[in-house]
């Protein structure tokens, strides 16, 4: 296609990663920081060395004629260099009505009909797991998250989505891991706000940490009043056990553990496994986790937890045989299992009245399968990607499910990823 300059164009719709999609020539192009209905004027991008992608690259140049759901302004200052959040510039409401939508186009291609819930909102400033992107360069450190579509870092001094906490610590973990990181890559580091304070683990700066600059780490540590500090998995220094709590009991994360992105939506899902689950007599809670899940269900009724991950299974472990009588939980049984290469076949799953499913981002479809394949009552799933969320869903109708409901949740504030959590009962 024959690039030009000053093109205007007018925007169908918004797709599901957050850009707007227009015609041009027969050929779909793709607008970013664009509402449905507008006409905008693009500039056309030059190919990339190696580019093999047919579709025409623009950036947005003005927007000619705005939508009455265009936000008056935007929450922060960093929005359009940052990749992080792609979406501030619309306004709430139909915002989270463009996220339900995402989930009911998901669903329709895979041709399936279900009752979607409205979008369960978000609030700023609840944000307590972030990943930033780190780089050190002749004179500093390069902190925050990456542009839009590139590898480019963009140091963020204030970030909306966050918690104050995690705000506030980003120049002393950046000024912290400084001596460890390399100026020939980047290294990633994951922060997360637990009950006994910061939780750093950084993945991807120097290797084989010599002693002199594992105690220069460990007392960047001390003066950051950091709870943990972990490089590569191996913890540097843990001045206290990094905690937070699923269902009134304290578990101890491992370092770089999974967890849901915000306390808020964890509640709100895990209100809506228990409503999903019922009076379920047993239940099997899949990708377990550190027990996010499985410790609410436990309060009701015998859990068998399945996790792959081995630092995270035991952690489970640990604070089951510690506390759970204490706490009243039911007989519990955790396993450690890789549930892509050995899925829990149908015949164990028949011994349960309820299955709660929380896969990777790619889904299940091995475990899915068994699923389909089984009897039992109620099955829970809760996924980040409708797309393979529907993908597994179409094996679960096959196989004599029925989708009753669907609730998206807004975890990811701002941009085009969802939460959601789908009841499927059997027949």
């Amino acid at each position: 296609m024959k690039q030009e300059t000053g093109l205007e164009l007018t925007i169908d719709e918004v797709g599901a990663k957050g850009d707007g999609v227009a015609t041009l020539n027969g050929e779909k192009v793709y607008v970013p920081y664009v509402l449905p209905g507008e006409r905008v004027k693009v500039i056309p991008e030059p190919r990339e060395p190696g580019d093999v992608h047919d579709t025409l690259r623009v950036r947005l140049d003005a927007v000619v004629a705005a939508s009455p759901d265009r936000a008056s302004h935007f929450p922060c200052t960093h929005f359009g260099a940052c990749g992080g959040c792609s979406m501030q510039h619309w306004q709430p409401g139909a915002y989270l009505e463009w996220k339900r939508g995402i989930v009911e186009k998901a669903l329709r291609q895979k041709n399936i009909e279900a009752e979607v819930m409205p979008c369960h909102p978000c609030a700023p400033e609840t944000r307590r797991r972030v990943v930033f992107a780190a780089m050190r360069t002749k004179k500093t450190v390069r902190f925050g998250f990456f542009a839009r579509g590139s590898h480019t870092l963009v140091d963020v001094k204030h970030c909306p989505v966050m918690t104050n906490e995690l705000e506030t610590a980003m120049p002393k973990v950046a000024n912290l891991i400084a001596p460890g990181l390399t100026r020939k890559g980047l290294a990633s580091v994951q922060v997360t706000m637990t009950k006994a304070g910061l939780d750093v683990d950084v993945t991807g700066g120097k290797k084989d940490l010599d002693v002199t600059l594992r105690q220069i780490l460990a007392e960047g540590a001390a003066d950051a009043d950091l709870a943990r500090l972990s490089w590569d998995g191996d913890i540097v220094a843990e001045r206290r056990t990094p905690t937070l709590n699923f269902a009134g009991v304290d578990v101890a994360l491992p370092p770089g553990a999974f967890l849901q992105a915000t306390r808020e939506s964890e509640a709100e899902m895990v209100k809506l496994i228990l409503e999903g689950v019922g009076d379920a007599a047993s239940i099997v809670d899949l990708f377990a986790g550190c027990g996010t899940f499985s410790l609410a269900l436990g309060r009701r009724a015998p859990v068998y937890a399945l996790e792959g991950a081995s630092a995270q299974c035991k952690a489970l472990e640990q604070v089951v045989r510690r506390n759970g009588p204490a706490v009243g939980l039911k007989p519990f049984v955790v396993e450690r299992r890789d549930l892509a290469r050995r899925p829990l076949p149908a015949e164990l799953l028949n011994k349960h009245e309820a299955v709660v499913i929380d896969p990777p981002r790619a889904g299940a479809a091995a475990q899915t399968a068994e699923l389909a394949r089984s009897i039992v009552p109620t099955i829970v799933s809760v996924s980040c990607n409708p797309a393979t969320f529907a993908r597994d869903a179409r094996m679960l109708l096959d196989g004599g499910y029925k989708l009753e409901k669907v609730t998206p949740l807004d975890q990811f504030l701002w941009s085009s990823h969802i939460e959601l959590v789908g009841v499927f009962k059997k027949g």
